[in-house]
């Protein structure tokens, strides 16, 4: 926690015993150790906090996350129903303009030629010297 070395430790130790005495540096010490695992507890106690209220934080998140999804998807499919229903009305639509094509193709046709014959047919009239005859 505090990155304390051995040597540092003895040093400590050495300067306790000097300043305190040997009468009065066990009880020194117990109160230390006492006031270091109080604060260790405490810190533990806030890192366990924060990491609760940073999960809590991540959790509505991925909440808020989740609804936002729901309604993308949502959207997505009443976007998808609606191309649909307007795919449906294109193709009755082209429908309708094919059976109209049909009934104008019925309606308007183009005039029959006479027909041609392949040879040329025998004059039916006599001429008019045939007829004095």
């Amino acid at each position: 926690m505090f990155d304390i070395g051995f040597a540092e430790l003895v040093l400590i130790f050495i300067v306790g015993l000097l300043v305190l005495g040997p009468e009065r540096l066990p009880t020194a010490i117990r109160t230390l150790s006492l006031w270091l695992g109080r604060l260790r507890r405490s810190f533990t106690a806030i890192r366990d906090e924060i990491e609760r209220e940073i999960g809590a934080d991540d959790i509505k998140r991925q909440l808020h996350n989740e609804s936002i999804m729901s309604n993308l998807k949502e959207t997505g499919d009443s976007v998808k129903d609606s191309f649909k229903s307007v795919e449906n009305e294109f193709r009755d639509t082209q429908e309708q303009f094919k059976s109209l094509e049909y009934d104008i193709s019925d309606v308007v046709k183009p005039p029959l030629q006479p027909a041609t014959p392949d040879k040329p047919a025998p004059p039916t009239t006599k001429s008019v010297d045939e007829q004095e005859r």
